[in-house]
């Protein structure tokens, strides 16, 4: 499995986010945090139904419009190898002219934030965004990994990053790409 360090606390390699053995695995989530495909599927698969009877609980009093886009929420990670789960809802790529790359460094702010929040020391990161909402990955890679950067610059608590990626063309991509 290929893996590059960027830094003594950030990791970037290729494998299945749902057995990433760390405080809390990020899920690259829809705004009513129901399930759906990707990412999102693959976590409540391994994780049980704990998971979604949480998101709508979340959803029922806190966010009954849906979690808006740059917003994330925490819940248990049922069956996970993870203490936790991060929800975050990336934006849907329309050019780039509509606030897409900030409303994606809002992702990981937000998430890493939570992490903090919560005693939380290691987190994996997904490439939120890149499947069906169609950001391109080389973007991706330079927002995501600035945002990274530039959280992990002014709070010690975060220990770990780890960016998870699905395949060998996400992995490379992200490393030609990644700013820390």
């Amino acid at each position: 499995m290929p893996q590059k360090s960027c830094g003594a606390r950030v990791v970037v390699k290729t494998g299945d986010i749902t057995r990433a053995e760390v405080d809390a695995i990020v899920n690259a989530a829809n705004s009513g945090l129901m399930g759906g495909a990707g990412v999102d599927g693959a976590i409540r698969r391994a994780g049980g139904p704990t998971i979604t009877a949480e998101c709508a609980k979340i959803i029922r009093t806190a966010h009954p419009t849906g979690l808006p886009v740059g917003e994330a929420v925490i819940t248990t990670a049922g069956d996970l190898l993870a203490h936790r789960v991060i929800h975050t809802v990336g934006p849907r790529w329309t050019g780039g002219s509509d606030g897409e790359p900030e409303l994606r460094r809002n992702c990981y702010t937000n998430a890493l934030r939570l992490a903090v929040d919560n005693d939380l020391a290691s987190v994996a990161f997904p490439a939120i965004s890149t499947g069906i909402y169609g950001y391109p990955p080389d973007q991706a890679a330079v927002v995501a990994s600035s945002a990274v950067r530039d959280f992990l610059a002014s709070e010690p608590r975060v220990e770990l990053v780890a960016f998870v990626l699905f395949g060998q063309d996400a992995f490379d991509t992200f490393v030609e790409h990644a700013k820390f």
